[in-house]
């Protein structure tokens, strides 16, 4: 059977005008168009690893060229267009693949790249959509260990703050509240660093730095900030935990710690009105 969204190995069967007939082992055929196999010779009785989809008459062809997924695959798409019925993204061929509206999870902006998995509609048609949780594989023991770096991309948010990611593009994840600072948007692709692997396999991962790390870096922002604002800034350990995150992007607490560590140094100094640099 020809399969629409998979590779299929299949015999060339016969060459027209316009293309080439291939057919598998029961004699099912499906068209090579010529513009599908551009560089390739191709003879009678040749067996080929073709892609099986529907032009955009939605007829059924095959094409050598290599698509960014198959069906049942989850993949980091670009959305090129967008309409009152769905979106479409490139996945690698002629004609893109639709994103109904009932399978888009949040808003689709054109140009970003967000996370598809790929499946077959009622119609026998390929579409995508952007609800991927079930579709993630959960991390087989031994596979990542504490403090490894990996890449992960946010496929859903969820109100209290929680971010959902893709660790790798493969397995599932998630980015607690207290674990992310900056606001991080669906479809964005972050470094993070694991901190902990939950007993079911989902991969715990933070976006903030090593203590140590963190510490220094903020170390240097006030410091920064101080030398430019004439020694003196408006921010003390008494300030509101709102101000602090608006203008160093960290908690009360570890602004506190660092502010107090610069005071050992005595490269600051604090009072009711806020801190100055000595």
């Amino acid at each position: 059977m020809i399969a629409v969204g998979q590779y299929c190995n299949l015999k060339v069967s016969k060459k027209v005008d316009f293309g080439y007939y291939l057919e598998d082992k029961f004699g099912d055929e499906v068209l090579l168009p010529n513009s599908a196999a551009k560089g390739h010779e191709i003879k009678e009785g040749d067996k080929l690893e073709v892609f099986v989809y529907r032009d955009s008459q939605d007829r059924l062809i095959s094409t050598l060229k290599k698509p960014l997924l198959t069906v049942g695959e989850i993949a980091y798409l670009e959305v090129v267009s967008q309409n009152n019925i769905g979106a479409f993204v490139n996945f690698g061929l002629e004609r893109d693949l639709f994103v109904p509206l009932k399978e888009q999870g949040f808003k689709l902006k054109e140009g970003k790249k967000y996370l598809f998995y790929m499946y077959v509609d009622k119609t026998d048609r390929l579409a995508a959509t952007t609800r991927i949780d079930q579709y993630l594989a959960l991390a087989e023991e031994g596979k990542y260990k504490v403090s490894d770096e990996v890449n992960a991309i946010v496929y859903d948010t969820c109100e209290n703050g929680t971010l959902n990611v893709a660790i790798d593009g493969e397995y599932r994840g998630l980015i607690l509240a207290n674990e992310h600072f900056d606001y991080i948007y669906p479809g964005q692709e972050i470094k993070a660093r694991i901190k902990k692997i939950y007993e079911d396999g989902t991969i715990g991962v933070t976006t903030r730095k090593k203590r140590l790390e963190a510490r220094s870096e903020l170390s240097e922002e006030i410091l920064k900030y101080l030398r430019e604002n004439g020694g003196f800034m408006p921010f003390n350990d008494k300030s509101s935990p709102e101000d602090i995150k608006k203008q160093f992007n960290t908690s009360k607490n570890y602004f506190k710690m660092t502010l107090g560590g610069l005071m050992k140094e005595k490269l600051i100094t604090q009072d009711k009105e806020g801190t100055k640099l000595l």
